[in-house]
């Protein structure tokens, strides 16, 4: 396998593990998030950690995403490149800051007595960092690497295409979600991410599957070597 069969395999997995892991820390979360009378159920504290767990293997995931495709993405556009590699360093640092309060949040849930309500405060901080992370900063990042992906043919661009069009969608499903349109997971919000999801999984696919498409620099300079 050469060098640049490895980086998309590496990318795409780490854009798998991003899912799995996103989905199984929302899983895990709820019941602690969920305890409106600020009591945990038995196990609850243990089960968010495990979620915790998951979302510090999502922040890894995540910064891994960007610093992987960059040696790829900045072929075709250093400034766009560079851009979507730090946008992912700030998307995996809002969801660390998330992953701080519900830390804090376990702590007062044992001992609700001493909460004064800062348990509440805790719970609305993992909402926002849960909105502006894996919502908004994922939707900008989308579009960027989806409109690297579309001119540079790294991916089939029906792929791309679902990149373009899911990362607008929810950053506009965020800022309705914002203002109070509805809530963060709900039926209207689930339908806004489901074009970044099957890009996502699309992306990741492929790259594991076929590698980085022959429109790119990196195919091409394989090519060229062999040739030489």
């Amino acid at each position: 396998m050469n060098p640049h069969r490895r980086t998309a395999v590496a990318a795409g997995s780490l854009f798998l593990l991003t899912e799995v892991a996103a989905i199984a820390g929302a899983v895990l979360y709820r019941p602690l998030l969920g305890a409106a009378d600020g009591r945990l159920a038995q196990g609850a504290d243990t089960q968010a950690l495990l979620g915790v767990l998951c979302e510090v293997v999502l922040v890894v995931a995540v910064a891994g995403t960007g610093a992987a495709l960059f040696p790829v993405l900045r072929r075709h556009g250093e400034g766009l490149a560079l851009g979507y590699a730090f946008g992912r360093l700030l998307e995996a640092a809002v969801i660390a800051l998330g992953i701080v309060a519900v830390l804090a949040l376990v702590t007062l849930r044992r001992d609700p007595g001493e909460s004064a309500g800062a348990d509440a405060a805790l719970a609305a901080v993992h909402d926002w960092t849960f909105l502006l992370g894996p919502n908004i900063a994922l939707g900008l990042n989308t579009v960027v690497l989806a409109y690297l992906a579309y001119r540079a043919r790294l991916v089939p661009r029906f792929i791309a295409v679902l990149g373009l069009i899911g990362g607008p969608l929810i950053c506009l499903s965020a800022v309705a979600v914002m203002f109070g349109a509805y809530a963060q997971l709900s039926a209207a919000g689930s339908v806004a991410a489901l074009p970044v999801f099957a890009w996502e999984l699309g992306f990741a696919g492929w790259l594991i599957a076929k590698g980085f498409g022959p429109g790119t620099g990196a195919v091409s300079g394989v090519k060229g070597a062999s040739a030489g």
